[in-house]
């Protein structure tokens, strides 16, 4: 019987690790999870149609994302509660997307000091909200710009946050303090907690005022229409994100493969794509970079590999798959990424209809 993969392995390790309501928080969906139980199928059923006679000899990986040259196209998206699955939180998260010369996104809610990613030597971003209250976005930002953040990645699809089914105890009975917001000021005595909010009324005009503000390149998350893609880009961004927040906003939303091919097709051409969402193989990262993403970033299971193993077991997950789309790229006829092109696809799969 062929062995586990580690990256199979690694939810039931971290379950075993986190407090309950955490990892039930981290797992589950918004509604009935109908679409985060959807996310992997959509990639597992794409079908390709492999080339042959080719010279697969080198394949080459490494890549650029805004500039900023990563191993392999496997980025870290941004989640919440590391400071629950691992007591070095984020820097140890930073340490391990080092280690394998990745690029993390951090959240904005993040439980470690922004001063202490960089001092890792892990390259990252920003994930980021804008606040009811536009100036009161200003502070953590401006402290993450100083502190070596090199893009802003503004999360787009949650005006509100989607009801989750937790159970009689949540995720707020089981955390501890320090685990979030390590990087707000104090708010003032006083002051109207609802300027704090995240703002219902984003508009592309807040690209353009985050660009100009702040001088980063602006990637949009969140996009499913292509005709949002259109707009973010017309506003200033810098990159879009495929995403649909792992299922934890509006259930019953598409998924991300379904989405990438038509948002790509629409801008892919401008601004780098990425996309993220059930990706859990090599050959996933193949289906999205024939679908124009340049990269796929991983939420859950680096959050697992985190809890799991810490730094050593973040460093190995993002390794296991550049080795498993190494030989998916060899076995389907091409060398790198980035020349991947739609003739890889079949005709059949979620979304391919469309292109």
């Amino acid at each position: 019987m062929r062995p586990l993969r580690y990256a199979d392995t690694l939810e039931e390790a971290a379950r075993r690790v986190l407090p309950e309501e955490v990892h039930r928080y981290v797992a589950t969906g918004a509604g009935r999870s109908i679409s985060t139980g959807e996310a992997t199928g959509a990639w597992d059923a794409i079908r390709f149609v492999p080339r042959v006679l080719r010279d697969v000899t080198r394949v080459e990986l490494r890549t650029t994302l805004l500039g900023t040259e990563v191993r392999s196209p496997f980025g870290i998206a941004p989640t919440t509660l590391q400071r629950a699955a691992h007591p070095g939180g984020e820097a140890e998260m930073a340490a391990g997307v080092a280690d394998a010369g990745g690029l993390l996104v951090v959240s904005s809610n993040s439980g470690t000091p922004f001063e202490a990613l960089s001092e890792t030597g892990a390259a990252w971003w920003l994930q980021m909200y804008v606040t009811a209250d536009r100036p009161s976005t200003a502070p953590v930002v401006e402290r993450a710009v100083a502190a070596g953040a090199r893009a802003l990645v503004l999360t787009a699809d949650t005006p509100v946050v989607a009801a989750k089914e937790l159970g009689e105890r949540t995720v707020w009975d089981a955390v501890e303090p320090g685990w979030l917001r390590a990087n707000f000021p104090e708010p003032d005595p006083g002051s109207d907690p609802s300027r704090l909010e995240k703002a219902r009324d984003l508009g592309p005009q807040d690209i353009t005022w985050l660009v100009d503000t702040f001088g980063l390149p602006v990637v949009v998350k969140g996009v499913l229409h292509p005709a949002d893609a259109r707009r973010c880009v017309d506003a200033g961004a810098a990159a879009v994100w495929v995403s649909n927040h792992g299922g934890r906003q509006l259930d019953q939303v598409v998924s991300s493969a379904e989405a990438l091919g038509e948002v790509s097709a629409e801008v892919g051409d401008e601004v780098e794509v990425y996309v993220d969402g059930g990706v859990r193989r090599g050959v996933h990262a193949l289906a999205a970079a024939a679908l124009g993403a340049r990269a796929v970033f991983l939420g859950r299971p680096a959050l697992y590999a985190l809890a799991a193993d810490g730094r050593t077991g973040v460093a190995r997950l993002l390794g296991d798959l550049a080795g498993e789309l190494e030989e998916a790229l060899r076995l389907s006829g091409h060398v790198a990424p980035e020349g991947v092109g739609r003739d890889l696809l079949h005709g059949r799969g979620p979304g391919l209809d469309r292109l």
